[in-house]
């Protein structure tokens, strides 16, 4: 599962420009998440079809950076992003970004954007959700 990161310019209308581009592609955003500092942001972006929203988004004038992704379950309780942010860290694998894309009784699951994912996966263990990697 990738995802896509979007650098948007922070005024108004970014973001419903760059979803717009998507929505008219009849493209599903299954999830996202967004953040402005300044004069700029970003938005990152889970899909139902990676391929059209790359051409979607890059029509529309955008340059998305597609990032492969790393699910991960973290129980629903302080401390467990922390924790798991914490694994990650002291590997030596940055996060770029991460995304909620869900609940399971007790636990939230959590796409991670980092810069190496397989060491990502590799030290988060049995948090990797099953199949939630290519």
């Amino acid at each position: 599962m990738n995802a896509f990161i979007v650098e948007l310019k922070n005024k108004p209308g970014q973001l419903a420009r760059a979803t717009e581009s998507i929505a008219q592609k009849g493209i599903n955003i299954l999830g996202f998440s967004g953040a402005t500092c300044g004069d700029s942001g970003s938005i990152v972006l889970l899909t139902n079809d990676e391929a059209a929203t790359k051409r979607a988004l890059g029509d529309a004038g955008f340059r998305p950076r597609e990032v492969e992704l790393v699910v991960a379950s973290l129980a629903n309780q302080p401390g467990s992003l922390a924790t798991v942010a914490r694994t990650l860290a002291d590997a030596g694998v940055n996060i770029e970004a991460a995304v909620p894309t869900g609940m399971e009784g007790g636990n939230v699951s959590v796409a991670f954007a980092t810069d190496n994912p397989s060491r990502a996966r590799q030290v988060l263990g049995e948090r990797v959700a099953v199949g939630a990697h290519r």
